[in-house]
């Protein structure tokens, strides 16, 4: 078992799992503070560590506060991340900053994935995984993610890449940086509030086991750096794609016009569509986020078998 780093705070439980070598499941923090409004921020957040729990594993959500990397946080931390205004957007670049100042930070995909490798966790659970901006032929507006995704060993849980992004070049990313993309249960790449994207899956997975699998056999390779699994929104909830996508065109109109970009960006998009919306986006937001965290723990559950 792969010791926490030191300069790591761990919950009892999280630390107990990870000796014991029990399935862990890491969760972001900007969901909270950047992603939903309140109240559904923290209800959310509460529900999915309770989904985790019911399935076997242990929920490990991540951020930073007072200046500590915490790994595994109590229902207070989890309010403060919900209502806090002042809770900075913190990816890798910013960790040593927001630790070095004593401040609070909401880690993002990125962030998270590196401390919670950091601490021994291999699989964790998102909404949607960043990737090449709509536009970045102009702009190189790519996000984080993919870059540490390429470095670090995790298997990251999504219902694909945010569809507000450049989903065909995202994936062309994906290929040239050498993470495999494995879709749960489809030949098409899923995105986000929508089953479809009209981009082929590159790989296809059928259970968590098959997906425990090629974990265990990338890393004993010594192919370091992580994959991604993309986990389709159940049809019950989805937008679809030729409903969701000319308010995306119109979100990206409105944030092209008010000047939003870098880390404001998907916050902004995020909200906007929500108005657009009326709340279905949330809805649905909150809807795959859980199955994620359902099929995300039955992945951590397989793994953690493998590794006995």
């Amino acid at each position: 078992m792969k010791r926490p780093h030191p300069a790591l705070v761990l919950t009892d439980e999280v630390a107990r799992a990870l000796r014991d070598g029990a399935p862990v499941v890491a969760l972001e923090s900007t969901i909270i503070s950047h992603g939903m409004p309140y109240p559904q921020n923290v209800q959310t957040a509460v529900e999915v560590e309770t989904i985790v729990r019911e399935l076997g594993a242990t929920p490990a959500t991540i951020a930073v506060l007072d200046g500590h990397a915490r790994v595994g946080l109590d229902a207070e931390a989890l309010e403060l991340l919900a209502t806090n205004p002042d809770i900075s957007k913190v990816s890798v670049r910013d960790l040593p900053y927001a630790i070095a100042r004593g401040t609070h930070g909401a880690t993002t995909v990125a962030a998270t994935m590196r401390l919670a490798s950091l601490a021994g966790i291999g699989v964790f659970v998102t909404g949607g995984l960043g990737g090449v901006h709509r536009g970045a032929q102009q702009t190189f507006d790519t996000s984080a993610d993919l870059t540490e995704l390429a470095t670090t060993n995790m298997a990251v849980v999504s219902a694909g890449v945010n569809s507000l992004l450049d989903i065909g070049l995202t994936l062309e990313a994906l290929e040239t940086l050498g993470v495999p993309v494995l879709a749960y249960g489809t030949d098409e790449f899923p995105a986000f509030f929508s089953r479809r994207s009209g981009h082929p899956a590159p790989m296809r997975v059928d259970s968590p086991q098959e997906v425990a699998a090629v974990m265990a056999a990338k890393w004993d390779l010594g192919i370091g750096g992580g994959l991604l699994v993309a986990c389709p929104i159940p049809a019950e909830d989805e937008i679809p794609a030729d409903e969701i996508n000319h308010i995306i065109e119109q979100a990206l109109a409105d944030m092209a016009a008010r000047s939003v970009h870098g880390k404001d960006a998907t916050p902004f998009l995020l909200g906007r569509i929500v108005e657009m919306t009326g709340g279905a986006s949330l809805t649905a937001n909150i809807a795959l986020v859980k199955n994620n965290a359902r099929f995300g723990s039955q992945v951590a559950a397989a793994y953690a078998a493998l590794r006995r």
